[in-house]
């Protein structure tokens, strides 16, 4: 029985999250404990790459950590973004995310339908004549690069933030008692065996989130009881919901 979740994310910040319908309609408990943190760079870090944000005429942004990043990083440098900035985000979420550091209507914003950057290229060969920033995390695969690179399109990649261990404390260690664990990347089911080596599975159920860590809890060794998103279920909510519904 399915009574205790920990969901290796932050806490929602509204209280309309399906993680919260889900515990109420189902009566189980969600806890959420991220096991990494995002962490941005300095603008003396970020200065060694010997990048100008000025000398490009628009940005790329795959997650909201890089949209967070790009514009503290402008206001610790004292850059001022340019109106005229175009902004091209691999999923609409992620567009609208941009509102909370610059008017929406004024700007030139463009995303994505499937949060892949794949179905982006068609928009940005529209405006091909622009130079475009990709801002990344200090781990990622050279994809993205070399989609633009095939497409002819100008482009830098640059570093702006990185992922640091979020350790459990020995409290939270001893008394790790739930029944399932989600996981939503890697580095997640990594830190899971860095904080307790002698963690042993027994009859712990493991969601995970993407091919990629659904991969790494397999090569960790694990049990994989649930994988999203399928074509059923795109969202990890939908996918825990029916799971724990059966």
């Amino acid at each position: 029985m399915i009574k205790k979740i920990l969901v290796s994310q932050p806490k929602p910040s509204s209280d309309k999250s399906p993680y919260y319908d889900i515990e109420k309609d189902l009566g189980v408990k969600m806890v959420f404990r991220p096991f990494f943190k995002v962490e941005g760079l300095s603008a003396k870090e970020f200065r060694q790459q010997k990048i100008n944000l000025l000398d490009y005429t628009a940005v790329v942004f795959t997650s909201r950590h890089a949209v967070d990043n790009y514009f503290n990083l402008a206001k610790e440098m004292r850059i001022t973004i340019p109106e005229d900035m175009k902004y091209f985000c691999v999923i609409e979420t992620i567009a609208l995310y941009i509102q909370k550091y610059v008017q929406y209507r004024k700007r030139k914003v463009f995303f994505g339908t499937t949060g892949k950057i794949d179905s982006l290229i068609p928009t940005m060969l529209k405006h091909k004549g622009e130079k475009f920033l990709v801002p990344q995390s200090s781990v990622h695969t050279d994809a993205v690069s070399s989609l633009l690179d095939a497409n002819k399109l100008k482009h830098t990649e640059c570093v702006m933030y990185r992922t640091v261990s979020n350790d459990l404390t020995e409290e939270e260690v001893k008394e790790f008692d739930y029944d399932m664990l989600v996981f939503f990347s890697p580095t997640g089911v990594k830190a899971l065996k860095e904080n307790i080596p002698d963690f042993t599975q027994g009859d712990v159920k493991i969601a995970a989130f993407g091919p990629a860590t659904a991969k790494e809890v397999e090569a960790q060794g694990l049990k994989l009881d649930l994988q999203a998103p399928s074509k059923e279920y795109p969202s990890m909510t939908g996918a825990l919901r029916a799971y724990l519904e059966k």
